[in-house]
């Protein structure tokens, strides 16, 4: 298996979908960490799937999911389901501590 480290820009672009094959939504940016970890903490979304968030994120413009979410980069970007719902139920209950991360 190649170990070549790749660009953090490639994952802008690539689609996010659930280890159950529903589409989430595009990576429009990334959040790092560059002080404490040097790492990608968040994949900011766009192009949002209807189905699952039009009722969440009206007038917002996307979400970010924290990248400990992320299951697996390749073509596309995979998370678990499980991700999905605490995302959705992050955004219906505001007091939860990663609530304000799921909003952009």
């Amino acid at each position: 298996m190649d170990e070549t480290p790749e660009k953090i820009t490639t994952l802008v672009g690539r689609e996010v979908y659930s280890n159950e094959g529903v589409f989430v939504g595009e990576v429009a940016d990334v959040r790092l960490d560059l002080e404490d970890r040097q790492a990608v903490t968040g994949l900011a979304l766009t192009q949002l799937n209807d189905e699952l968030f039009a009722d969440l994120v009206s007038g917002q413009k996307g979400v970010i999911l924290p990248y400990r979410w992320v299951r697996a980069v390749g073509d596309v970007i995979l998370i678990n389901d499980v991700t999905l719902h605490d995302v959705i139920e992050q955004m219906t209950q505001p007091n939860k501590d990663d609530a304000e991360d799921a909003l952009a």
